[in-house]
């Protein structure tokens, strides 16, 4: 149980110095196509008000051209739960766009292929904070699991795997 309170008192911080520090390369974690990604509508983001890796996050889908609304709030769960997100993939982050959950660190490329194929699904997640992915990094070369969740997807299926 102690090493449980370990991991989440240290975890966070760990989180907001490599956000905060990685904010500043945000070039690194385009998508392949920057197309206008507007035409999507608005991408919700529900986030803690002190998360440099949400943050982070938040910026590159700026960048990549989404229209990006924050709701900052001190439980996140709420979100989640709302959301219907399996809580084994809870990541930092919520976010909602056309109709589509995203959890987490999602890179930029598979909201993409999400919004482009429109898959019978509630959503895609990134467990937990990988790593080298958009706001963890920004290591296009990472290799992590989109798993995609609700709707027709099988449990666990992955949607997209990153740095392949």
């Amino acid at each position: 149980m102690k090493s449980i309170k370990i991991i989440f008192t240290i975890l966070p911080a760990a989180a907001l110095v490599l956000g905060m520090t990685m904010s500043a390369m945000p070039h690194i974690a385009h998508a392949d196509s920057h197309a206008e990604m507007s035409e999507h509508g608005i991408m919700n983001v529900t986030k803690s008000p002190t998360c440099g890796c949400c943050g982070a996050w938040v910026a590159l889908a700026r960048e990549e051209g989404y229209v990006v609304e924050v709701t900052d709030t001190d439980d996140v769960s709420v979100a989640k739960m709302n959301a219907d997100v399996p809580g084994a993939l809870w990541a930092c982050h919520t976010a909602m766009i056309d109709g589509y959950v995203v959890e987490g660190h999602v890179p930029f490329a598979a909201i993409a292929k999400l919004l482009e194929e429109r898959p019978d699904i509630a959503g895609i997640a990134v467990p937990g904070m990988p790593g080298g992915s958009p706001g963890m990094g920004n290591d296009p070369a990472a290799r992590y699991d989109v798993i995609a969740f609700g709707g027709n997807a099988a449990d666990g299926e992955v949607f997209y795997q990153a740095g392949l």
